[in-house]
């Protein structure tokens, strides 16, 4: 269907259409970076490392090399600002999705929590081309997630809410009719485990997951219809003492849910109408799990307090311990490229290098100082 007539179905006719679209912010084109750390090879792969700097963000790129090391590419300003959640220490924003890409329009998305902004950026291999800095209708967004050209973003304070925008080529527009509030407590403390932790679209796209963390305990789940507007409230399932943080989707189409309350992995059946049913659970043994990523075959688990990565097998009868694996402190979001594991540590601003076994487990291959970074979080790969 033309992007003008999903529109349109939307609700949003041509001259609201083009007003909303001049609601964004656009850099001009071709908006330079910071810095560049290195000669640019035109990499076909490359990892993206939101640093979230509340006095200018940027986005740090390297290279992967052919071993699976990163080299330096070049520092790309956001036009936005970075945040900080009251109570957080390696993880200012307390979330999984900051910064994402979406390999079917070679789009970057990096949200700006302190401006209350999402940034889009065109990625040119290892090269990022800012087009729009836009408002994500919300307070301090922490996590971004795409399908099928349907963007929506997460903001975290405010009782929390979401977003959605439609591409335009490579501008997004956003349609307030596809805003919801989550309706969370806005005062509760620490601030940093009573925000909303991540959005994330379902692998069919009709269907947008949000995590409540401590605030609900809940997973939330509305519905999307055929043109990207989202119903008018959520499927909530509670999740008792869980602290759902992060969330991705196993092979087996099961929504795993890394739960900070309990150290633990849960895995769940999502059905047609939101309902999540409780498959099993698998404790980690570590403190703070709140992160989680797939290779397909395997599930990566961080544990902050741990300096960990716990690593599984994903069977139809449940999750096989494959071992744990050792990091620098701070263990917060991870990005999978290829054959590699990148994880980002807070404590020090540091990614380290990972290569994946052909049975998944783990070998440490080096380490990158990304500088600024302390405390940041959002990191994702081409």
């Amino acid at each position: 269907m033309p992007a003008r007539t999903k529109l349109a179905a939307a609700g949003i006719g041509g001259a609201a259409a083009a007003g909303l679209l001049g609601f964004g912010v656009a850099a001009p084109a071709g908006a330079a970076p910071t810095t560049h750390d290195a000669v640019h090879h035109g990499a076909a792969h490359a990892v993206f490392v939101l640093a979230n700097d509340p006095a200018g963000n940027d986005v740090a790129v390297y290279d992967r090399n052919p071993d699976g090391t990163l080299s330096a590419a070049g520092r790309y300003a956001t036009g936005g600002r970075g945040g900080i959640l009251a109570g957080s220490v390696v993880d200012h924003l307390a979330s999984q999705g900051a910064v994402t890409y979406d390999a079917a329009s070679r789009l970057l998305y990096a949200v700006n929590a302190g401006s209350n902004t999402l940034t889009v950026f065109a990625v040119h291999g290892d090269r990022l081309e800012r087009l729009q800095v836009t408002r994500t209708g919300g307070t301090f967004p922490v996590s971004v997630t795409v399908h099928d050209g349907v963007v929506y973003v997460l903001n975290a304070r405010d009782g929390g809410s979401i977003q959605g925008f439609r591409q335009l080529g490579g501008f997004l527009l956003r349609i307030p009719s596809w805003h919801r509030a989550l309706g969370l407590d806005p005062a509760a403390t620490p601030e940093f485990v009573n925000t909303p932790g991540q959005v994330q679209f379902s692998p069919a796209g009709n269907q947008l997951i949000v995590t409540t963390k401590a605030n609900g305990n809940s997973i939330d789940v509305f519905s999307i219809d055929r043109f990207g507007r989202p119903a008018a409230a959520p499927t909530v399932t509670a999740d008792p003492g869980g602290v759902p943080f992060a969330v991705t989707f196993d092979p087996t189409g099961r929504l795993d849910v890394a739960e900070a309350g309990p150290n633990a992995v849960a895995r769940f059946d999502l059905h047609a109408d939101g309902a999540l049913t409780l498959v099993d659970r698998t404790l980690t043994g570590k403190a703070a799990t709140c992160w989680i990523v797939g290779n397909g075959a395997q599930l990566y688990v961080n544990s902050a307090g741990s300096a960990s990565v716990n690593t599984y097998d994903v069977t139809s009868t449940g999750l096989v311990d494959r071992g744990t694996t050792t990091t620098d402190r701070g263990t917060i979001d991870a990005a999978v490229s290829g054959s590699n594991l990148y994880v980002e540590t807070g404590a020090a601003g540091i990614v380290d290098e990972f290569a994946i076994g052909t049975d998944g487990t783990l070998q440490q291959i080096g380490s990158v100082t990304v500088p600024g970074t302390i405390g940041g979080e959002g990191i994702a790969a081409s």
